[in-house]
């Protein structure tokens, strides 16, 4: 298989050969004069994109009693339309057999081949252990909000086969550094969301071995403090990654573009946290948590009102183009934030497009400056996964 292109970090027109899942050439194009006028039209390649917050799609949770390895393996299928190749499945609060159902499942799926292993190489456990509080909490049920328990988490983790990556939780509650030195001793990425943690709480769990704030600026109270509160100490601490849904809806762009400037896009990562209603017609439906709303501009909202979130209707190619515009990024850094941060957080190796790398590549345009879409992102042609197209028609060169 042939791909052609411009590399997306350095604009350089390029054919890609690519045989049994590996790139085995690289040619760059000289622009010839008959060539020059045609190439800036010529898509972009870059490797395929990574998120490691995504929650489900098509109207399946992952975090449901009624999850099988079939929908969980037409979720991963589904992804690949918008240049996904790689993520982490979210579950999200819910009972502990419940919990413990999705992660068995998934970790099932996994075990199956290596090809599902490598597409879901982590979950991410968003909960159980979390504020209460309304609007802190988000859309994650109430009653199954709870203070963190070892002896609970393992039980989870085993029937996740040891593949909870992340755990989303508040070190709010009594014992939450204790916890969380054992998780992160475990090889547990702990993250720093849903809270009602003081700034005192944040530094603590921060020296405690936490790494990451999950989808800063988000499941947050409507209104607190404006010196004394969560959000700041975890801007404010370096050792701390951000994950950012810039969808257009959870965060306003001014707030992308002041985040991406105190955490610099070396230490943020885009994520899409997709609700498993995305991929819906405008309208209201039920879930497993409560009745959600997808309104006509592509917000998803708890149902009966306009402010409350309830995840994500919006893909990760939409994230990516929004960055873009919202922080005045260029193309290369946005996909750092997409691609290569989330790999580095994750321990993963990094996603490169060089001679013997895995072949998951995407193929794509930039949208055009007169886009009509509410929510327009980078236009997949094509993706490419272990090798193998699996989504889309790859653009030839003539």
């Amino acid at each position: 298989m042939r791909l052609s292109g411009r590399l997306y970090d350095t604009g350089q027109p390029t054919h890609i050969e690519i045989v049994n899942g590996r790139v085995t050439q690289i040619t760059p194009v000289e622009p010839s004069p008959e060539l020059q006028p045609n190439l800036g039209r010529w898509p972009w390649i870059s490797p395929g994109l990574i998120d490691i917050q995504l929650n489900g799609y098509g109207g399946q949770e992952f975090s449901s009693a009624q999850l099988t390895a079939e929908k969980t393996a037409a979720i991963v299928e589904s992804l690949y339309q918008f240049g996904v190749t790689c993520f982490c499945p979210t579950v999200t609060t819910e009972g502990v057999d419940v919990l413990a159902h999705a992660l068995s499942t998934i970790a099932g799926l996994c075990d199956r081949s290596p090809t599902w292993s490598r597409h879901m190489p982590g979950i991410h456990l968003e909960g159980p252990y979390i504020t209460g509080e309304d609007g802190a909490r988000g859309a994650h049920p109430k009653r199954h909000c709870r203070p963190p328990n070892w002896d609970e988490f393992q039980r989870l983790q085993e029937a996740a086969k040891g593949r909870i990556r992340i755990l989303t939780m508040s070190p709010e509650f009594e014992g939450s550094e204790a916890f969380i030195r054992k998780a992160c001793a475990s090889g547990v990425i702990v993250a720093i969301g849903h809270t009602s943690a003081t700034a005192d709480q944040i530094r603590a769990a921060v020296d405690a071995g936490a790494r990451l704030s999950t989808h800063l600026g988000n499941g947050s109270h409507p209104t607190f403090h404006r010196f004394r509160n969560y959000l700041w100490p975890q801007l404010a601490d370096d050792r701390l990654w951000a994950s950012l849904i810039v969808d257009g809806h959870h965060l306003l762009p001014d707030m992308v573009k002041v985040f991406i400037r105190a955490k610099s896009p070396q230490r943020c990562i885009l994520v899409s946290d997709l609700s498993g209603q995305a991929g819906q017609a405008p309208g209201r439906y039920s879930s497993p948590f409560c009745d959600v709303e997808i309104l006509p501009d592509g917000k998803l909202v708890v149902a009966g009102q306009r402010e409350l979130m309830a995840g994500a209707s919006a893909p990760a190619n939409v994230g990516v183009w929004n960055v873009m515009q919202f922080a005045g990024l260029d193309l290369a850094t946005a996909l750092q934030m997409a691609i290569h941060n989330p790999a580095t957080l994750l321990g993963m190796p990094p996603s490169v497009i060089v001679k013997g790398a895995p072949a998951d590549l995407i193929q794509f345009d930039l949208p055009s400056a007169g886009s009509t879409s509410s929510a327009p992102g980078l236009q997949i042609r094509c993706t490419i996964a272990d090798g193998e197209l699996v989504w889309g028609t790859p653009w030839q060169a003539g």
